[in-house]
């Protein structure tokens, strides 16, 4: 393994890595909870949960790995959910009777959906190594 794969994971990364667990777990046992139990009730916003629960597995995975292009993709795709779902579920709640992860843009969980994806943006660019980064 060469030092730059870890570096997602060192350091203020392993914070990152640690919340990003977290958040896998909550929205991974919700979600299934929701879907096995009902989703007949509300099934778009309980597949949303249980898409967005695996791309925080993912997205976990990939940080703790130092998986660099997954992890992009991964965070990538959480950031434009959490600001879609955000705003959807916002200027048309009915297309959302029950909360998803990233309803609300992550209110139920207090906002860390909105935020980690930028804090995992922000240290996936801050952890390239030196000859990937555009100079300027």
């Amino acid at each position: 393994m060469s030092p730059t794969s870890t570096r997602t994971a060192s350091g203020p990364g392993r914070l990152l890595v640690a919340v990003y667990a977290v958040l896998a777990l909550a929205a991974t046992a919700r979600s299934t909870v929701q879907v096995l139990r009902d989703l007949d009730e509300a099934p778009l916003a309980y597949l949303l949960s249980a898409g967005a629960a695996a791309v925080y597995v993912v997205a976990t995975v990939a940080l703790a790995k130092g998986w660099r292009s997954v992890a992009w993709v991964a965070v990538s795709v959480e950031m434009v959910g959490v600001v879609v779902v955000g705003a959807l579920s916002t200027v048309a709640p009915e297309l959302f009777p029950e909360a998803t992860v990233w309803s609300g843009f992550g209110s139920g969980y207090g906002y860390v959906p909105l935020v980690l994806p930028v804090l995992g943006l922000v240290w996936l660019r801050r952890t390239a190594p030196l000859d990937t980064v555009p100079e300027g």
